[in-house]
């Protein structure tokens, strides 16, 4: 049929044309996940145009049997993907070829480094899809017609992918949409016969459409169909099978299906449900974090089936917001085939699956963590931030969650967060009924910090507690199997033995008018100054008093705009330091002045805090240089 001679041009949007640049050049190891891709959007489309005829029966018309086709022509290196599923129209396939709608996008290609090994991770958690074909096609044509509309409203778009696509209306009989390939020259390897039936089974024996095989011969026209097509696939969904029916390499590629990610998911849970509700679960674990996994308005949640019609993507009402990296399918036997977002936001249900489906995921990790500490250790450095978000959120699970939290410790000299509460209790000294903690924004502030000197001395573990989340996860824990979560930089400390923190109050008179006399220096900075009980090497220290918000948690809501009611720090002093011994001796009052201030700026440094004002922080510190190069520091 003629095509129409009013072709139109359209360029491709400019973060389309950096990911075509992008795969192309970094995905060339991985080239025949293209197919997969392929095979992946056309089961969609089946998928989509089932659910769509629940309503609309007439958009299946006499074609009722829906099914997938690849036709392999060698001598024209061609490839061809074909399905009857639900079609696209001509908004559509601009939409959906032109343009990646997906939030995050710029932010992810910034990430983007050169290093092949490295983009190619990157991409594969970001999903290539459609884009894959021209990691190995020259020339890429989508002939397409949506279900319901007329034969004359069919669309072609057809691109070489460097940078615009040409749109014609074209005629078309069958509905659904057929993808043809026109290989490179070196890619002719995807058009042998073997080959392409190997990657089916390889990729798609899971789907549960047939997908069939179709060896056209030299001059075009397929050359003794009924001898040469032949249904490739198994054609059964995979959650419907029995788990001992399911190899591991089966499990691990429906995951990548799914997911569109090149790497083995850590773990999965394949489950169903039997008795008073009826429902199969496919869980997994992935290995790396998706590139947009912080912005909590994405996207999320499982794929829906019921009664094993496909009915939604990403229904978030299944699984809690902090379990957002999870991927995976719930197949239901009880919800209603037309059920829809609203129905299931109102779906008594859904409360008893989306608890035990929580509790699997929760379990699956527990079990991970006690039995691959290297898997779990690779789950917590790329999920365990989005994990603390449970406990603040989720009360009913708040011990699970708990068990399953790493921090950085004092008992190791790095920063790796392998440490969890239950190991902190094992290796706690006797009489020890407390779990320390220190909260800052870097490891190497929450190491270095004076508030560790007299635990470090005695002995005593300190959680290092540095990502943004971990002031409100302590607030909300509060204590871990009946012992209670301390902050060593609040005002009152309680030490194993009994010993206190707090200033003693019997100093001496010299000790006494010497903070005195501090205090009346700082009264416009600080609340009080108290001799410390916790310093040994450091001269002075800032703390919280109780009620107080952490200096971390105020300097977050701060930024963020919040007003916060005005608060001021103690300052505690080591009065067996040799600079506190200087201060003390000092006559000059402009002179112990400035040393004042330099101590709680120091103070206040060593906490992480910014200064209020860096510039008199220099004077002092370059006048306090320049009396000790002249000999008039007192001496």
């Amino acid at each position: 049929m003629a095509d129409n001679p009013e072709r139109e041009t359209h360029g491709f949007q400019t973060e389309v044309r950096q990911l075509l640049h992008l795969m192309i050049h970094s995905l060339y190891s991985n080239k025949e996940i293209f197919l997969r891709e392929l095979i992946s959007n056309a089961s969609d489309a089946a998928d989509k145009l089932r659910f769509e005829s629940l309503a609309r029966p007439e958009l299946l018309g006499d074609d009722t049997d829906l099914s997938i086709r690849i036709e392999v022509d060698k001598e024209k290196r061609r490839l061809a993907i074909i399905d009857n599923g639900i079609g696209m129209s001509r908004d559509e396939i601009i939409t959906n070829l032109g343009t990646i709608a997906r939030s995050g996008t710029a932010e992810f290609l910034e990430q983007m480094t050169g290093d092949k090994q490295h983009d190619a991770q990157l991409i594969g958690q970001f999903g290539v899809g459609f884009y894959s074909s021209f990691i190995v096609a020259d020339k890429v044509t989508v002939e397409t017609r949506r279900a319901g509309l007329r034969a004359s409203d069919a669309v072609r778009w057809e691109s070489d992918g460097q940078g615009e696509f040409s749109i014609d209306r074209i005629e078309r009989a069958e509905r659904g949409t057929r993808v043809t390939l026109q290989l490179k020259e070196d890619q002719a390897e995807f058009a042998e016969p073997f080959r392409i039936e190997s990657l089916i089974r390889k990729y798609s024996d899971h789907i549960g459409f047939e997908v069939s095989l179709l060896t056209v011969g030299a001059d075009g026209d397929a050359d003794a169909e009924e001898e040469k097509e032949k249904v490739v696939n198994s054609a059964t969904a995979l959650w419907t099978r029995s788990r001992s029916d399911v190899s591991d390499d089966e499990y691990k590629e429906f995951y990548k299906y799914l997911s569109h990610d090149f790497a083995d998911p850590l773990a999965w849970s394949h489950n169903r449900v039997e008795g008073k509700k009826e429902y199969t679960s496919l869980l997994y674990i992935p290995a790396a974090a998706p590139f947009d996994l912080w912005n909590r308005e994405a996207p999320r949640g499982l794929k829906l089936y019921v009664q094993r019609v496909f009915i939604m993507d990403e229904a978030e009402q299944f699984l809690p917001l902090y379990l957002r990296f999870v991927k995976g399918i719930v197949d239901s036997s009880d919800l209603p085939l037309n059920v829809s977002r609203e129905l299931l936001q109102k779906n008594p249900e859904l409360v008893s699956m989306r608890s035990a489906l929580t509790r699997r995921v929760l379990d699956m990790l527990d079990k991970m963590a006690s039995g691959n500490a290297e898997d779990y250790r690779t789950f917590w450095r790329e999920f365990g931030q989005v994990l603390k978000e449970g406990v603040v959120e989720d009360h009913a699970n708040k011990e699970k969650l708990a068990k399953l939290l790493r921090f950085a410790s004092t008992e190791t000299d790095d920063d790796a967060q392998d440490h969890s509460f239950q190991d902190y209790v094992e290796r706690a000294g006797p009489g020890q009924d407390k779990i320390y903690y220190m909260l800052a924004e870097t490891y190497a502030t929450a190491a270095a910090s004076p508030h560790l000197e007299q635990l470090r001395k005695r002995d005593i573990e300190v959680l290092l507690l540095t990502d943004r989340i971990d002031p409100w996860l302590v607030d909300s824990l509060a204590e871990f199997d009946g012992k209670a979560l301390v902050d060593v930089a609040r005002s009152a400390l309680d030490l194993p033995d009994g010993a206190e923190t707090k200033v003693d109050e019997t100093v001496d008179e010299k000790v006494s008018s010497l903070l005195d006399k501090i205090k009346k220096v700082l009264s416009d900075r600080i609340d009080a100054v108290n001799v410390s009980r916790r310093l040994v090497d450091s001269p002075a220290c800032v703390v919280a008093t109780d009620g107080d918000l952490n200096p971390q948690l105020r300097r977050m809501l701060e930024a963020s705009g919040q007003s916060i009611p005005e608060s001021k720090p103690i300052l505690e002093i080591n009065v067996e330091h040799p600079l506190v011994n200087r201060l003390s001796e000092e006559s000059d009052d402009a002179r112990f002045e400035d040393l004042s201030r330099i101590v709680l700026d120091h103070a206040l440094l060593a906490e992480g805090s910014q200064l209020d004002n860096p510039a008199e922080y220099v004077q002092r510190m370059n006048k306090l240089l320049l009396d000790i190069g002249t000999g008039e520091s007192g001496e």
